[in-house]
């Protein structure tokens, strides 16, 4: 098993691939996640793990762009706390540091602490590969923002301990499998995603939603995308709790399929376990 992920070794989709597959999966390290899903689709790598949403910075949506295109099915899902740490080189000084690098959405999620400190703020494509990038460069005055294991695979000093704005800092991960993979067996509650399209008409999402109201079923998560070509018209994603293969999901699904112009089932898992800390 080859998972491929965006970001360097010690970004914290490394964590979720290992949480998912197991501590002795192999990682296939990505620049972008465009490359992540070319991975998968050259056989390069056999799966790949996208964060999709953040508790604090919210959706990840050129994931759910990618997911749209793909021929790839959801087989597993994973959270994974995001501790965010201010990252220099050793024996620097906190004071010392006049620049700071990460990735955009880990720097909007350190805002406050950025702005209290007034740092000249560069975005990167990484959190655990602006680390990487800041050893390499040498300069005392910089530092990047980043999980702690970055801080030990590049040989970097932790100069600030959690800085996020927020303590309860969570990023939601999808495992991604080729069609004809199985989800991974569990005995946890189930989660389906489905990608719908209704025709541009008053009242169709309402309809198209109550399948689910009216069989009191939950939706965890809705998500729309505009559709190429059709200007303020607008795809949905929805994360509905329940596999699809129960009946009274199946019944709504197909309810569904009578009001939409087009219903596929993106994957049908088990639902992650959040485990919040304090």
């Amino acid at each position: 098993m080859i998972a491929a992920f965006q970001g360097e070794r010690g970004a914290f989709s490394e964590e979720a691939a290992r949480q998912l597959l197991g501590d002795d999966v192999q990682v296939l390290p990505c620049e972008t996640f465009d490359d992540v899903f070319a991975a998968v689709k050259d056989a390069r790598a056999s799966c790949a793990v996208v964060p999709i949403e953040n508790s604090l910075a919210g959706s990840v949506l050129r994931n759910y762009e990618l997911l749209a295109a793909a021929d790839l099915t959801i087989t597993g899902e994973a959270y994974v706390r995001i501790a965010l740490n201010l990252i220099g080189h050793r024996g620097a000084k906190l004071a010392e540091i006049r620049r700071v690098s990460s990735h955009p959405v880990a720097l909007a999620q350190c805002h406050r602490f950025l702005a209290t400190h007034r740092f000249e703020v560069t975005p990167s494509y990484d959190t655990a590969g602006s680390v990487k990038n800041v050893i390499e460069r040498g300069s005392r005055d910089e530092a990047a923002i980043a999980g702690a294991t970055a801080a030990e695979i590049y040989g970097g000093e932790v100069l600030a301990h959690g800085i996020e704005d927020h303590h309860q800092n969570y990023t939601r991960f999808l495992l991604l499998e080729p069609p004809g993979q199985t989800a991974v067996q569990s005995d946890r509650p189930f989660k389906t995603t489905l990608l719908f399209r209704t025709s541009n008409r008053p009242g169709s999402l309402f309809r198209a939603l109550a399948a689910f109201a009216l069989r009191d079923i939950s939706l965890s998560k809705i998500e729309s995308r505009p559709i190429e070509g059709r200007p303020w018209e607008y795809s949905f994603y929805v994360d509905l709790v329940g596999a699809a293969d129960d009946p009274n999901v199946l019944r709504g699904i197909e309810h569904l399929r009578e009001m939409c112009e087009s219903v596929r089932v993106l994957g049908s898992y088990p639902a992650g376990e959040l485990k919040v800390e304090n």
